[in-house]
């Protein structure tokens, strides 16, 4: 039987030249609409696809071009059945022994009239007959597939990697139309579409691979992140990267995280970049050795000398620096402080998220929840449950550490400046609740006295309370709702401290 190569593709990068290579190696040419119209152009033998299918050519709209009898029996039939064999010869149906196929990106205009269904079938009958034929759907495979053609060394472990991505290709294309249909808010039966962007150095540890994948038309910052200057991204880089836009991205004032471990060292605003950048840095210098800085404002010279700075006078590493955007100058300068020092933009932080579901993958499952955003919608129902009121001051560093504390990993508790929008002390990943608030405490040290105690939960007990109170806490912000809520607001009132109840949880793991 003559040998066939079937051509429909949407990205026709390569297409000619890999069609010239099956031409000469005796392989006769079907393909389609624009396909076809690109390779008669550059001088190629192809048959239209309705000479074999008998369709009329592009019939309802082109909605049936692919689809027939002919086409879907010449990729199916087993080759190694000799029945298979002499039906198809009976038949008329072409031995189709390779499909080159890849899909519209749904992504760039969804809708229903976008949807492919022939090409969709050609690949997972090709994909399903691989034994027999070869489906490729990637143009960066073309040359790799030319050449174990030519060379006669096509593999049964190639037609299985090819048949993978085949799958994979129709898995990405059809979760994206599921979730374009959907209104579920967590359907039963749920793919997520994921295209990766980059091979990392490396993920958790060195000896670890990983690569990083996004979601199609995601407005996420990982979708801009461009490389300036320095190392490549880990693992967990990319965790702290994370961990610091989900800090940085809730406030819009200028605000700076430094942050280690996907919990942050230092969280601070300010009136521009540079006073919110020194103060994070300042909130705990020690552990912002080897830190990432993430800002939600461009870096400007200004805001870049806090890194020189934080080099020189301190002796400190910064890993990796992740802002917006980045003057030339500032850019020139922390190429100066440290050349391993990655340097990454991301643009700006877009405030509506184009995810449905904020993601949490453990081994074999994955949790879909909502995001906890709107957090500043939370305020109006804070509750004053102690003698003493806070004062306005002291109610506006309190929001501004409540979205603080949600960044940190729980259990957590911190301690902000009493004058200043920045943490003090960061108690964060403890079992206990009295082990974070003690962490917080002692690390504020002095500075804890007047300053305001945030805890992402309740204080279960009134050992808390009372250690705030040695310490000189000015003001109490805490969820409330636990069955012992008296022992901590009597605690309070005994030391003279205003406590307001958010009512809300704000955990983070």
């Amino acid at each position: 039987m003559e040998k066939y190569a079937l051509l429909s593709v949407y990205n026709k990068e390569g297409i000619s030249d890999f069609a010239k290579v099956l031409e000469k190696l005796g392989y006769k040419i079907i393909s389609t609409g624009g396909t076809y119209e690109q390779l008669k152009k550059n001088g190629i033998d192809v048959t239209p696809i309705d000479e074999i299918t008998g369709n009329p050519r592009d019939s309802f709209d082109g909605r049936m071009k692919t689809i027939s009898f002919q086409i879907e029996s010449g990729i199916l039939f087993d080759r190694r059945n000799p029945k298979h064999v002499e039906e198809a010869q009976k038949l008329g149906v072409p031995q189709i022994n390779i499909v080159i196929c890849n899909l519209y990106p749904f992504e760039e205009k969804p809708g229903i009239e976008t949807i492919d269904v022939g090409g969709p079938t050609m690949i997972r009958a090709a994909a399903k007959n691989h034994v027999n034929v070869l489906v490729v759907v990637s143009p960066a495979d073309y040359g790799m597939v030319a050449d174990a053609l030519e060379k006669g060394k096509v593999t049964e472990k190639l037609r299985k990697e090819l048949a993978a991505k085949a799958f994979y290709h129709l898995s990405f294309y059809d979760s994206q139309i599921g979730n374009f249909f959907s209104s579920e808010r967590f359907p039963k039966e749920l793919t997520i579409p994921l295209r990766k962007t980059n091979v990392l150095r490396y993920g958790e540890n060195p000896h670890q691979e990983g690569a990083l994948y996004l979601m199609p038309k995601t407005n996420s910052p990982f979708a801009k992140l461009k490389h300036l200057w320095g190392r490549e991204l880990s693992g967990t880089n990319i965790g702290d990267i994370q961990a610091g836009l989900e800090t940085v991205r809730q406030f819009k004032e200028p605000a700076a995280a430094v942050i280690k471990h996907l919990s942050p060292c230092g969280i601070a605003t300010g009136k521009d970049a540079f006073e919110a950048l020194y103060r994070a840095t300042e909130a705990d210098p020690v552990s912002a050795f080897g830190g990432v800085v993430v800002l939600n404002k461009p870096m400007d010279l200004e805001a870049a000398k806090n890194i020189a700075t934080f080099k020189n006078e301190r002796e400190g590493n910064t890993d990796i620096v992740a802002v917006p955007s980045i003057s030339p100058d500032a850019l020139e300068l922390l190429k100066k402080v440290r050349k391993s020092m990655g340097v990454y933009t991301f643009g700006e932080i877009p405030r509506e998220r184009t995810e449905r579901w904020d993601l949490k993958y453990f081994a074999g499952a994955v949790l879909l929840q909502d995001f906890d955003d709107d957090v500043d919608k939370s305020f109006k129902a804070w509750k004053v449950v102690t003698r003493n009121k806070p004062t306005e001051k002291q109610l506006e560093q309190m929001k501004f550490g409540f979205k603080a504390v949600k960044a940190v990993r729980s259990n957590a508790v911190i301690v902000i400046d009493k004058d200043i929008p920045m943490t003090r002390g960061i108690g964060s990943g403890q079992t206990s609740r009295v082990g974070a608030t003690k962490i917080a405490l002692e690390q504020a040290g002095k500075l804890a006295k007047g300053g305001i105690l945030i805890s992402d939960s309740f204080f279960p007990f009134e050992d808390s309370v009372e250690m705030a109170a040695k310490y000189g806490i000015g003001a109490i912000l805490e969820q409330g709702g636990s069955v012992n809520d008296q022992a901590s607001v009597t605690a309070a009132d005994k030391a003279g401290i205003p406590m307001v109840f958010t009512g809300r949880r704000a955990f983070r793991h």
